[in-house]
Protein backbone atom coordinates (compact mmCIF):
# COMPACT_ATOMS: atom_id res chain seq x y z
CA UNK A 1 0.00 0.00 0.00
CA UNK A 2 2.93 2.17 0.79
CA UNK A 3 3.92 2.36 -3.32
CA UNK A 4 0.57 2.54 -4.07
CA UNK A 5 0.00 5.98 -1.72
CA UNK A 6 3.72 7.24 -3.03
CA UNK A 7 2.24 7.00 -6.71
CA UNK A 8 -1.03 8.80 -5.63
CA UNK A 9 0.98 11.41 -3.40
CA UNK A 10 4.36 11.77 -5.23
CA UNK A 11 4.77 15.52 -3.34
CA UNK A 12 4.92 13.60 0.21
CA UNK A 13 9.02 14.57 0.35
CA UNK A 14 8.44 17.87 -0.75
CA UNK A 15 5.84 18.00 2.32
CA UNK A 16 7.98 16.45 4.63
CA UNK A 17 10.92 18.77 3.41
CA UNK A 18 8.82 21.80 4.37
CA UNK A 19 7.78 20.36 7.28
CA UNK A 20 11.48 20.19 8.89
CA UNK A 21 12.43 23.45 7.41
CA UNK A 22 9.24 24.75 9.22
CA UNK A 23 10.52 23.37 13.14
CA UNK A 24 14.08 24.65 12.56
CA UNK A 25 11.86 28.44 11.78
CA UNK A 26 9.81 27.91 14.49
CA UNK A 27 12.92 26.92 17.19
CA UNK A 28 14.98 29.86 15.69
CA UNK A 29 11.89 32.46 15.98
CA UNK A 30 11.85 31.77 19.78
CA UNK A 31 15.11 30.89 21.58
CA UNK A 32 17.27 32.54 18.32
CA UNK A 33 15.40 35.36 17.66
CA UNK A 34 18.44 37.76 17.15
CA UNK A 35 20.11 35.25 14.69
CA UNK A 36 16.71 34.57 12.41
CA UNK A 37 16.51 38.15 12.32
CA UNK A 38 20.30 38.25 10.80
CA UNK A 39 19.72 35.72 8.50
CA UNK A 40 16.23 37.32 7.08
CA UNK A 41 18.60 40.75 7.08
CA UNK A 42 21.17 38.66 4.59
CA UNK A 43 18.46 37.79 2.33
CA UNK A 44 17.21 41.99 2.39
CA UNK A 45 20.82 42.77 1.60
CA UNK A 46 21.09 40.07 -1.09
CA UNK A 47 17.70 41.73 -2.87
CA UNK A 48 19.05 45.19 -2.46
CA UNK A 49 22.66 44.28 -4.27
CA UNK A 50 20.95 42.68 -7.37
CA UNK A 51 18.11 44.57 -7.86
CA UNK A 52 20.96 47.60 -7.98
CA UNK A 53 22.55 45.25 -10.77
CA UNK A 54 19.26 45.20 -12.75
CA UNK A 55 18.84 48.96 -12.68
CA UNK A 56 22.21 49.00 -13.59
CA UNK A 57 21.88 47.12 -16.42
CA UNK A 58 18.71 48.28 -17.87
CA UNK A 59 19.78 52.10 -17.73
CA UNK A 60 23.02 51.29 -19.60
CA UNK A 61 21.10 49.77 -22.16
CA UNK A 62 18.38 52.46 -22.14
CA UNK A 63 20.48 54.81 -23.98
CA UNK A 64 21.96 52.68 -26.44
CA UNK A 65 20.65 52.11 -29.96
CA UNK A 66 21.90 49.60 -32.87
CA UNK A 67 21.02 50.80 -36.11
CA UNK A 68 18.50 52.99 -34.92
CA UNK A 69 16.70 50.54 -33.02
CA UNK A 70 16.34 51.01 -29.34
CA UNK A 71 18.56 48.34 -27.15
CA UNK A 72 16.13 48.76 -23.96
CA UNK A 73 14.48 45.78 -24.64
CA UNK A 74 18.14 43.82 -24.51
CA UNK A 75 18.38 45.55 -21.33
CA UNK A 76 15.35 44.73 -20.01
CA UNK A 77 16.12 41.03 -20.65
CA UNK A 78 19.83 40.79 -19.64
CA UNK A 79 18.58 42.86 -16.54
CA UNK A 80 15.88 40.69 -15.43
CA UNK A 81 18.48 37.55 -15.90
CA UNK A 82 21.00 39.70 -13.42
CA UNK A 83 18.04 39.99 -10.87
CA UNK A 84 17.85 35.87 -10.75
CA UNK A 85 20.64 34.51 -8.66
CA UNK A 86 19.56 36.71 -5.70
CA UNK A 87 17.01 33.97 -5.18
CA UNK A 88 20.47 31.34 -5.72
CA UNK A 89 22.21 33.50 -3.02
CA UNK A 90 19.12 33.63 -0.48
CA UNK A 91 18.77 29.57 -0.92
CA UNK A 92 22.13 28.66 -0.29
CA UNK A 93 23.47 31.27 1.94
CA UNK A 94 20.58 30.02 4.01
CA UNK A 95 19.19 33.19 4.36
CA UNK A 96 15.21 33.63 5.41
CA UNK A 97 12.73 35.41 2.56
CA UNK A 98 9.42 36.34 3.41
CA UNK A 99 7.62 35.27 0.57
CA UNK A 100 8.68 31.51 0.42
CA UNK A 101 8.16 31.59 4.13
CA UNK A 102 4.42 32.19 3.39
CA UNK A 103 4.36 28.50 1.88
CA UNK A 104 5.96 27.40 4.41
CA UNK A 105 3.96 28.21 7.24
CA UNK A 106 0.87 27.63 5.19
CA UNK A 107 2.10 24.39 4.72
CA UNK A 108 3.04 23.83 8.80
CA UNK A 109 -0.49 25.52 9.73
CA UNK A 110 -2.59 22.92 7.32
CA UNK A 111 -0.63 20.07 9.20
CA UNK A 112 -0.93 21.33 12.46
CA UNK A 113 2.51 21.84 13.09
CA UNK A 114 2.47 25.54 13.47
CA UNK A 115 -0.31 28.06 15.32
CA UNK A 116 -1.46 30.72 13.06
CA UNK A 117 -0.42 33.02 15.82
CA UNK A 118 3.34 31.33 15.57
CA UNK A 119 2.87 31.07 11.65
CA UNK A 120 2.23 35.07 11.65
CA UNK A 121 5.40 35.78 14.40
CA UNK A 122 7.48 33.72 11.96
CA UNK A 123 6.56 35.89 8.58
CA UNK A 124 6.34 39.28 10.89
CA UNK A 125 9.94 38.92 12.25
CA UNK A 126 11.20 37.68 8.69
CA UNK A 127 9.42 40.91 6.99
CA UNK A 128 11.34 42.87 10.17
CA UNK A 129 14.81 41.11 9.18
CA UNK A 130 14.12 41.24 5.16
CA UNK A 131 13.39 45.71 6.04
CA UNK A 132 16.60 45.80 8.27
CA UNK A 133 19.28 44.45 5.78
CA UNK A 134 17.77 46.77 2.50
CA UNK A 135 18.13 50.02 5.45
CA UNK A 136 21.44 48.63 5.98
CA UNK A 137 22.28 48.46 2.24
CA UNK A 138 20.42 51.83 1.33
CA UNK A 139 22.63 53.69 4.16
CA UNK A 140 25.44 52.73 2.26
CA UNK A 141 23.97 53.88 -1.24
CA UNK A 142 23.67 56.85 0.19
CA UNK A 143 26.87 57.87 1.13
CA UNK A 144 27.85 56.57 -2.34
CA UNK A 145 27.22 57.09 -6.03
CA UNK A 146 26.17 54.07 -7.13
CA UNK A 147 22.35 54.82 -7.40
CA UNK A 148 23.26 58.06 -9.50
CA UNK A 149 23.05 58.50 -13.23
CA UNK A 150 20.74 56.10 -15.50
CA UNK A 151 20.56 53.29 -12.40
CA UNK A 152 18.92 55.79 -10.13
CA UNK A 153 16.96 57.54 -12.93
CA UNK A 154 15.44 53.70 -13.95
CA UNK A 155 15.05 53.01 -10.03
CA UNK A 156 13.40 56.18 -9.55
CA UNK A 157 11.05 55.50 -12.86
CA UNK A 158 10.06 52.01 -11.24
CA UNK A 159 9.50 53.31 -8.20
CA UNK A 160 7.18 56.05 -9.94
CA UNK A 161 5.59 52.80 -11.84
CA UNK A 162 4.41 51.59 -8.90
CA UNK A 163 3.64 53.76 -6.76
CA UNK A 164 0.94 55.01 -9.18
CA UNK A 165 -1.20 51.62 -9.15
CA UNK A 166 -2.58 53.30 -5.87
CA UNK A 167 -3.86 56.05 -8.13
CA UNK A 168 -7.15 54.21 -9.03
CA UNK A 169 -8.86 50.61 -7.69
CA UNK A 170 -8.30 49.04 -11.20
CA UNK A 171 -4.53 49.83 -10.53
CA UNK A 172 -4.51 48.91 -7.56
CA UNK A 173 -6.69 45.00 -8.45
CA UNK A 174 -3.62 45.36 -11.26
CA UNK A 175 -0.81 45.12 -8.70
CA UNK A 176 -2.36 42.76 -6.13
CA UNK A 177 -2.61 40.52 -9.53
CA UNK A 178 1.18 40.96 -9.96
CA UNK A 179 1.96 40.08 -6.55
CA UNK A 180 -0.06 36.85 -7.06
CA UNK A 181 1.61 35.51 -9.60
CA UNK A 182 5.12 36.72 -8.47
CA UNK A 183 5.35 34.79 -5.50
CA UNK A 184 3.26 31.88 -7.20
CA UNK A 185 6.71 31.87 -9.58
CA UNK A 186 9.17 32.26 -6.36
CA UNK A 187 7.09 29.23 -4.83
CA UNK A 188 7.06 27.01 -7.90
CA UNK A 189 10.82 27.45 -7.95
CA UNK A 190 10.71 26.62 -4.20
CA UNK A 191 8.11 23.60 -5.00
CA UNK A 192 11.08 21.93 -7.64
CA UNK A 193 13.80 22.05 -5.25
CA UNK A 194 12.36 20.72 -2.07
CA UNK A 195 9.88 17.60 -3.83
CA UNK A 196 13.24 15.84 -4.27
CA UNK A 197 12.87 15.06 -7.74
CA UNK A 198 15.93 17.73 -8.63
CA UNK A 199 19.32 16.22 -6.81
CA UNK A 200 21.90 18.13 -9.07
CA UNK A 201 22.52 22.33 -7.88
CA UNK A 202 22.75 23.53 -11.47
CA UNK A 203 18.97 22.14 -12.00
CA UNK A 204 18.05 23.49 -9.07
CA UNK A 205 19.90 27.32 -9.67
CA UNK A 206 18.11 27.26 -13.26
CA UNK A 207 14.66 26.79 -11.84
CA UNK A 208 15.19 29.66 -9.17
CA UNK A 209 17.07 31.63 -12.13
CA UNK A 210 13.84 30.84 -14.68
CA UNK A 211 11.30 32.05 -11.65
CA UNK A 212 13.18 35.53 -11.02
CA UNK A 213 13.49 36.36 -14.63
CA UNK A 214 9.93 35.79 -15.42
CA UNK A 215 8.61 37.87 -12.31
CA UNK A 216 11.51 40.46 -13.05
CA UNK A 217 10.71 40.37 -16.80
CA UNK A 218 7.12 40.49 -16.80
CA UNK A 219 6.55 43.39 -14.18
CA UNK A 220 5.65 40.86 -10.94
CA UNK A 221 5.17 42.70 -7.77
CA UNK A 222 7.52 41.29 -4.64
CA UNK A 223 6.95 42.54 -1.11
CA UNK A 224 10.61 42.23 -0.42
CA UNK A 225 11.45 43.59 -3.45
CA UNK A 226 9.85 46.46 -3.28
CA UNK A 227 10.49 47.16 0.21
CA UNK A 228 13.77 47.00 -0.16
CA UNK A 229 13.95 49.40 -3.34
CA UNK A 230 11.45 52.26 -1.88
CA UNK A 231 13.81 52.30 1.09
CA UNK A 232 16.98 52.74 -1.56
CA UNK A 233 15.22 55.19 -3.38
CA UNK A 234 13.98 56.95 -0.43
CA UNK A 235 17.12 57.11 1.26
CA UNK A 236 19.12 58.44 -2.19
CA UNK A 237 16.06 60.32 -3.80
CA UNK A 238 13.26 60.85 -1.46
CA UNK A 239 9.74 59.15 -1.73
CA UNK A 240 6.07 59.49 -0.97
CA UNK A 241 5.91 56.90 2.51
CA UNK A 242 2.22 56.36 2.40
CA UNK A 243 1.70 55.16 -0.97
CA UNK A 244 4.75 53.40 -0.70
CA UNK A 245 3.41 51.18 2.42
CA UNK A 246 -0.01 51.18 0.35
CA UNK A 247 1.68 49.90 -1.98
CA UNK A 248 4.18 46.84 0.32
CA UNK A 249 0.34 46.12 2.16
CA UNK A 250 -1.09 44.90 -1.37
CA UNK A 251 2.11 43.27 -2.60
CA UNK A 252 2.62 41.77 0.88
CA UNK A 253 -1.52 39.95 0.37
CA UNK A 254 -1.08 39.33 -3.13
CA UNK A 255 1.97 37.29 -2.50
CA UNK A 256 0.35 35.21 0.46
CA UNK A 257 -2.29 34.38 -1.95
CA UNK A 258 0.49 33.36 -4.78
CA UNK A 259 2.85 31.88 -2.60
CA UNK A 260 1.04 30.82 0.64
CA UNK A 261 -3.01 29.35 -0.89
CA UNK A 262 -1.77 28.72 -4.79
CA UNK A 263 1.34 26.51 -3.70
CA UNK A 264 1.33 26.16 0.04
CA UNK A 265 -1.94 25.03 0.79
CA UNK A 266 -2.90 23.69 -2.55
CA UNK A 267 0.07 21.22 -2.58
CA UNK A 268 -0.48 20.55 1.50
CA UNK A 269 -3.92 19.33 0.60
CA UNK A 270 -3.29 17.39 -2.73
CA UNK A 271 -0.54 15.43 -0.82
CA UNK A 272 -2.41 15.08 2.44
CA UNK A 273 -2.67 11.28 2.23
CA UNK A 274 -4.82 10.82 5.97
CA UNK A 275 -7.93 10.02 4.04
CA UNK A 276 -6.87 7.71 1.76
CA UNK A 277 -4.81 5.75 4.33
CA UNK A 278 -8.08 6.13 7.00
CA UNK A 279 -10.10 4.87 4.04
CA UNK A 280 -7.98 1.82 2.89
CA UNK A 281 -7.42 0.78 6.77
CA UNK A 282 -11.52 0.58 6.68
CA UNK A 283 -11.86 -1.35 3.31
CA UNK A 284 -12.19 -5.29 3.44
CA UNK A 285 -9.05 -7.02 1.99
CA UNK A 286 -8.88 -8.53 -1.35
CA UNK A 287 -9.32 -12.15 0.04
CA UNK A 288 -12.30 -10.39 2.52
CA UNK A 289 -13.87 -9.54 -0.53
CA UNK A 290 -13.66 -12.65 -2.42
CA UNK A 291 -14.62 -14.64 0.33
CA UNK A 292 -17.80 -12.40 0.65
CA UNK A 293 -18.48 -12.75 -3.35
CA UNK A 294 -18.49 -16.44 -3.25
CA UNK A 295 -20.98 -16.60 -0.57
Amino acid sequence: MSSASDALFPGKHFISTVLEALDTKTRMTGALAQRYLMRAAMAGMIVAVFYVVNYAIVGVFDGLHLGGTSMAGVGKTLGALSFGPALVFIYYTKSELLTSNMMVVVIGYYYKRISAWRGLRVLLMCLAGNFMGGLVFAIVYHFSTLIEGPTGEQAVHSVEAKLHYLSSASGVVDLFMRAILCNFMINLAMLLIYNGFIHEDWSKIFSMIIAVFVFAFLGFEHSVANTVLFTVVGLTHGIDVLPALGNVGVALLGNFVGGGLLIGAYYAYANDDSHWTNRKDRSPSPEAESAGAAE
